[in-house]
């Protein structure tokens, strides 16, 4: 199964596989400490449309839009990610506040369509 979950809440047993997909690292924790499996920051979205979208909830359509033809250029990488979802938890890692308004949101619809 496959869940996202912000990287600032606490961990569970349920989490599985914790693969964080930001592209920068999240502010105020060390990297030692974050408890994950794997850093996928390949698929997080490119610089210019991070920075273009800024969480602004009123572009989150055409940010799906762009950030879908981004993934396509990934489908190895998300093709494992489902995969590794097939009977096992894996659980997304995001930094963002908006828990309804970022990548790891995207990448998930992204997978489970696949």
């Amino acid at each position: 199964m496959l869940k996202i979950k912000r990287v600032y809440d606490d961990i569970s047993q349920q989490d599985g596989k914790r693969v964080l997909v930001d592209g920068v690292w999240p502010r105020g924790i060390k990297k030692e400490n974050l408890e994950h499996d794997e850093w996928m920051k390949d698929i997080a979205p490119s610089t210019d449309l991070r920075k273009w979208f800024n969480h602004d909830a009123d572009k989150w359509d055409e940010f799906k839009k762009r950030y879908k033809k981004e993934l396509k250029d990934h489908k190895e990488d998300l093709k494992q990610l489902k995969e590794d979802s097939d009977g096992h938890n894996v659980t997304l890692l995001f930094a963002a506040k908006d828990e309804e308004h970022n990548q790891a949101v995207v990448i998930k619809e992204f997978i489970e369509d696949m």
